[in-house]
């Protein structure tokens, strides 16, 4: 997957960080998610979020939006750092 934009396109570069669920459950729940203007800046804060002792995971990964029907691609992790979950489960 290319980094370039089209017109008829938009990538985006998220950080989304995990925790433990609660409850006896087991497993991970989404905590937070930033949106970021590059894949630098996705993976920075990913990184600085998972040294947290309250974060399990951080991912940093980018999606292509196809503007025209508002369909999103699947991720293309950029770093995954600790407890995430399987892609499949994403």
């Amino acid at each position: 997957m290319s980094d370039a934009q089209t017109p008829e396109t938009k990538t985006h570069y998220i950080c989304q960080t995990y925790t433990a669920q609660s409850g006896g459950q087991g497993g991970l729940k989404i905590d937070k998610q930033f949106e970021y203007s590059n894949a630098a800046e996705a993976q920075n804060r990913a990184e600085r979020e998972a040294a947290h002792d309250s974060c399990a995971g951080a991912d940093a990964y980018m999606v292509i939006e196809d503007l025209k029907t508002g369909e999103v691609g699947s991720p293309e992790f950029l770093v995954r750092l600790g407890d995430v979950p399987v892609f499949d489960d994403f």
